[in-house]
Formats: C-alpha cells, sequence, structure tokens
C-alpha cells in the first residue's frame, strides 16, 4: 500500500478491519456530508477515496463544516485494491466525467492520470501551499512536466519489525548500522525463525523488489519524460542485488510458509506466530497488535517483544531506501466546482488536518512537522524513525507507463521460489521492453 500498500500500496487492513467494514457501508449507500446551514443548492463535491477507517469521511466533514456552507462533500468510496480504485478512475476519466471532484489517488498512477490529462494542475500561487514543509519522498510523485498536479495527502513507508528475544538470542541487534538483509536471514536461519515479507503477485510485491532495487543503487527503468517510452534498467547489478534475495529468501528455512501468496496481513500473521523473527511492513502493524491484544487474538507479551527499526540495507555501508506509499489528492479534469475543489484540498491536507488523520486512521502524515504533535508521539513510539524513512524513501517509479511496468515485474517475478540472477532481471528487462513496445500484452 499504497504501495502497498504502500504503494501506496498499500494498502491498510488489520487493525483496520472494523474501517472496512464502514468503507463497504459507505460504497453501497454515499453518505451525503452537509456543511451546517447548508442549502440544496450548495456545491457537491464528490471525493473518491480508498477505504480507510473513516477517518477521511470524518475529515470531509470538518472541511465541509469549515466551509460555512460552501460546499457539501460527498464520500465515494473505491475497491480495497490499488489496481481496481485505478481501473474505475481511468473508465470514469476517460468518459469525462465531472463528477469526479477529488480523489484520492495512489502514488504511483498520477504520472499515468496527469499525462492523459485527467488532472486539474495546481497554480503556481498555490504551489507553496500544498509543498512546504512536505518530506521529501512524497514530493518525488506529485509533479508531472514540471506542473504539480496532486497534493500530499498522507504517506505511508515500510520499516524492519523485529521480535526482540529471538534478534537478542542471535546476537544481532537490527537497529545498529548497517543491518542487512543477508544478515537477517542469516539470523533467522540459525534460530529457526521465519522472515515475513509481502510476495503474493499483487502490488505489495512490487513495492519489495523496487525496494531492493533502489537500494542496491539502481532503477527498474529509466527515460520516464514527457512523451519517452521508459527504458527497462533492471537487468543490472542493482536488479541482480534483489533477485539474490527475494529468490534466496524464498528457498531459505527463513522464509514462512506459503510466502509467495502472502499480503501484508498474512505476512502480520507470521511474524506474531511462535516462528516470526523479522517482517518489513507499513507502521499500521503495531496498532494492529495491539487491537489483536484487545480482543483476545494475541497476548500483551508478543507486542512488548516488538522492535523496530529502518528498513534493511542491500549493501553494507549504503543506506536502504525504504519503500513509499500513502495517498496524493487530485482535482478532476472535469470538475464543475474547480474553486470549491481547490479549498476542499487545502483544508484535507492542511498540518492540522495531517495531524488529525494520523491520530484518527494510523495513516502517517505527508508533513514533517505532524511527527512532533504529543497526540501523534504517543500513538506511534516510532515516529521519528517513520518521519525519515518516509523523506529517504526510493519512490516506485514515476511512469505514466506505471501499470505495464508494475506488472511486468509481477508476472516474471512470481513465484518468489524462481527467482535467481542474472535470469530473471534478463528476462524481466526483455518482457518489458516488448510490453512497453505493443509486441506483447499482459
Amino acid at each position: 500500500m499504497s504501495s502497498v500498500r504502500a504503494a501506496g500500496w498499500g494498502r491498510q487492513r488489520g487493525a483496520r478491519r472494523r474501517g472496512l467494514a464502514l468503507a463497504a457501508v459507505l460504497a453501497l449507500s454515499s453518505v451525503l456530508l452537509v456543511a451546517c446551514g447548508a442549502e440544496s443548492s450548495t456545491p457537491n463535491l464528490n471525493w473518491y477515496i480508498n477505504p480507510d477507517n473513516g477517518g477521511q469521511s470524518r475529515l470531509a466533514k470538518k472541511c465541509a463544516d469549515a466551509s460555512n456552507g460552501a460546499y457539501q462533500v460527498t464520500i465515494q468510496t473505491l475497491p480495497n485494491d490499488a489496481s481496481s480504485q485505478r481501473e474505475q478512475l481511468v473508465r470514469r476519466l476517460a468518459a469525462k466525467d465531472s463528477s469526479i471532484d477529488v480523489m484520492s489517488l495512489d502514488p504511483p498512477f498520477v504520472a499515468e492520470f496527469a499525462n492523459a490529462g485527467f488532472l486539474r494542475p495546481f497554480s503556481k500561487e498555490d504551489e507553496a501551499t500544498f509543498t512546504n514543509g512536505v518530506l521529501k519522498g512524497p514530493l518525488e510523485t506529485v509533479y508531472w512536466n514540471d506542473q504539480l498536479v496532486a497534493a500530499p495527502f498522507w504517506a505511508n513507508t515500510q520499516l524492519l519489525w523485529f521480535r526482540k528475544s529471538a534478534a537478542q538470542a542471535a546476537g544481532v541487534d537490527p537497529a545498529g548500522p548497517d543491518f542487512t538483509w543477508d544478515q537477517m536471514i542469516k539470523a533467522a536461519e540459525g534460530q529457526h525463525k521465519v522472515i515475513a515479507v509481502q510476495a503474493n503477485r499483487y502490488e505489495g510485491y512490487m513495492v519489495w523488489i523496487n525496494a531492493l532495487v533502489v537500494s542496491a543503487g539502481g532503477e527498474i527503468i529509466g527515460n520516464v519524460k514527457a512523451g519517452t517510452i521508459p527504458t527497462p534498467e533492471i537487468n543490472s547489478p542493482a536488479g541482480d542485488a534483489a533477485a539474490e534475495i527475494v529468490g534466496g529468501l524464498a528457498r531459505s528455512p527463513a522464509a514462512p510458509p506459503a510466502m509467495s501468496t502472502a499480503t501484508e496481513e498474512e505476512a502480520r500473521s507470521a511474524f506474531q506466530g511462535d516462528s516470526g523473527m523479522f517482517m518489513v511492513n507499513w507502521p499500521y502493524v503495531y496498532a494492529a497488535a495491539k487491537g489483536d491484544v484487545q480482543s483476545g487474538a494475541t497476548d500483551q507479551a508478543v507486542v512488548d517483544d516488538i522492535g523496530w527499526a529502518r528498513y534493511p540495507e542491500v549493501k553494507a555501508g549504503e543506506a536502504s531506501r525504504p519503500p513509499l506509499g500513502g495517498i496524493n489528492l487530485a482535482i478532476g479534469a472535469y470538475t464543475k466546482y474547480p474553486e470549491q475543489a481547490l479549498d476542499l484540498v487545502k483544508c484535507a491536507t492542511s498540518l492540522q488536518s495531517n495531524i488529525e488523520y494520523m491520530v484518527d486512521s494510523g495513516n502517517p502524515a505527508a508533513k514533517g512537522a505532524a511527527y512532533d504533535d504529543p497526540k501523534v508521539r504517543e500513538a506511534f513510539p516510532m515516529a521519528p524513525l517513520i518521519r525519515n524513512s518516509i523523506n529517504d524513501a526510493g519512490p516506485r517509479p514515476v511512469t505514466p507507463y506505471y501499470n505495464d511496468v508494475s506488472t511486468s515485474v509481477q508476472r516474471v517475478w512470481h513465484p518468489a521460489t524462481s527467482v535467481h540472477a542474472p535470469q530473471t532481471p534478463e528476462e524481466t528487462a526483455t518482457f518489458m521492453t516488448e510490453v512497453l513496445q505493443g509486441k506483447r500484452l499482459l
């Protein structure tokens, strides 16, 4: 979420199952959020959102109330997974649907939507409003063709989660300098424990592969300027390093059962089980674990045993580039209410809204100052690490062809047990080139 889950994709489950149940209700019947004193003639803005625990609905109501009757907001809830969200929005926008006023957009799809003319760019006068104080990672996902086309709303990243007792028994310090994937795999093997990852054939798998490639100093594609077809770059030493980690873990005793069908929640379950030792996953997992204690699904001792650290390094001494997820807000190109939509985006992305939404929903803020708020620090004891990780994160490729790029990688690299260096990166580059040139269909 997003992916992936972060990335944008990211998408978040676990502690938010009750929230997703609410989102399902919202999807069946949109909830009209009316500003106090608003009349029926007041412009109604449709905000298309990714499912959460209701935090965006509550934020919409707050902003509508604060508008003093300038607009109302109707929440339209998109499907759970990012690919389905993209598909629904693309179909509507391709038909020039004027009912899409504001949308919560997964970062990897911003370039595609902007290149197609689906987004209303922000003016230079408003640019500072949406970018000042925003962490570097999210800022890399909101521009296209030198224009600000989306506003950072919330960001996300993955951390390394570990069981403190198992790490101590292995004699390793995951929070220490230069902790690598190789060290982690060896430590887990030595303790007869597992490393939980997301390796199903979905966007979360792309999140992992991309993080490994960029952490090794490479990139999956290059030549991503407007008007050009990107060039695969994954057939490289960085791609080989990623393949060695993915395939090596998958064939290792440290691989959890059914690793190649694991998403965020399966990874969390494996990590919290008796054999769990390490996990890469989004910050929601900490609140989810505490929620499991309240429901009786797990013991407090498990939560007390959870530690956190920066995403592991691929090469010792070279800082990792953790995954980047989250959501950006964009205004539909065909909206009938551009000024009201702009006001809604300004309200929803303000520093105060960042703080409130992070505490309410559990989704990390895009603005750095939010992490200094006492309520945020209380809810997220690892807040400084999350902020640094988002700031240093490596976005997935910014290109209008992202869907083709991601699907190509997922196709070739799945299942993880079949991944080898240098064969897999070579095959990926060939397959992706043929797809991008229209010589092959996905």
